[in-house]
């Protein structure tokens, strides 16, 4: 198996669910560290287009959105599992809502003055302006990432509490019983507003939940190896991507070969264009040709990716 790359940096919370699951996985991968805002040219050459992170390569095989890499990771090192059978509907059913719902109340909480200054005080005012600007342009027209702070609030505090009285009852994970891919996403969040300097105090109330975020600490970060960008570009090149099986559902009348783009549905919503090599419920799998990386398969989830004909 090729080498895992991951494209990542440092402050980046979804980033953190990736590099905490390569630690509970025992694995040993290569970090490229990507700027926090645009331009990527090196990423996108690899992508695309899409512009989120982190992205994860292995070879030439390029896996966006973290929902997917999780579930590669899950098929590389599948032990311990993320998807535990008797668990693994609700495991997936909350990972997502944690990604989604409580990562926009999340960030809601954190973005007030407070945390802006705890977040980005080490920043000069030119790179924090340059910062807000390249988040309203991910977010574009939408409210993607962004809700009324008071309903945020009530929602962190619903969340937490029920999670809270979860784990008095005897549970040990977010999901159930045993540990899954939940957990992860979970932990994100936590991690995210601990961040946030005084705001930070917003977790006090639950020291069961902090008891718990302390245990998924513990898993460390595996065993990570600091390249540069040129590297990954260089180890995609030598590879051959993945042959896959080519197959796609009945889905708006596309089939295997037609020139595609790929959108995520929220935010960032940047096309990335292909020829559609696969098309199933759960994955999308485009071929692209870059000059400086050769042939690459890009893969994304399903959910929250629209597929269309290209042009």
């Amino acid at each position: 198996m090729a080498d895992i790359i991951l494209h990542q940096y440092a402050t980046s919370p979804f980033s953190e669910k990736i590099r905490l699951l390569l630690g509970a996985k025992g694995l040993a991968w290569q970090a490229v560290e990507i700027p926090a805002i645009l331009p990527k040219p090196d990423l996108v050459a690899l992508t695309g287009g899409y512009r989120r992170t982190p992205v994860m390569q292995v070879g030439a095989d390029i896996y966006c959105d973290t929902a997917l890499i999780c579930e590669v990771l899950d098929a590389l090192a599948p032990t311990p599992p993320l998807y535990p059978a008797a668990q693994a509907a609700t495991a997936r059913l909350a990972a997502a809502w944690f990604d989604t719902a409580l990562f926009t109340a999340s960030v809601t909480y954190v973005f007030q003055p407070a945390g802006v200054a705890s977040m980005l005080g080490h920043l000069s005012p030119a790179q924090i302006q340059a910062f807000s600007a390249d988040r309203k342009a991910m977010r574009g027209d939408t409210n993607a990432l962004r809700m009324p702070l008071a309903e945020a609030g009530a929602l962190l505090h619903e969340a937490f509490g029920s999670l809270e009285a979860q784990f008095a009852a005897g549970v040990g994970h977010a999901a159930g019983e045993a540990l899954s891919v939940a957990d992860f996403s979970l932990y994100h969040n936590l991690w995210f507003i601990r961040r946030a300097g005084a705001l930070a105090q917003l977790l006090e109330a639950y020291p069961r939940l902090q008891a718990w975020y302390a245990r998924m600490n513990t898993f460390g970060h595996g065993r990570p190896r600091v390249i540069d960008s040129e590297e990954a570009i260089a180890a995609a090149r030598r590879a051959d991507p993945v042959a896959l099986e080519a197959g796609v559902m009945t889905d708006g009348g596309l089939q295997a070969g037609d020139p595609v783009t790929v959108t995520p549905t929220d935010y960032a919503r940047d096309p990335v264009a292909g020829v559609l090599l696969s098309l199933t419920a759960s994955r999308v799998t485009l071929r692209r040709q870059d000059t400086r990386a050769g042939a690459l398969n890009v893969h994304f989830p399903r959910q929250g990716y629209h597929v269309q004909r290209a042009g």
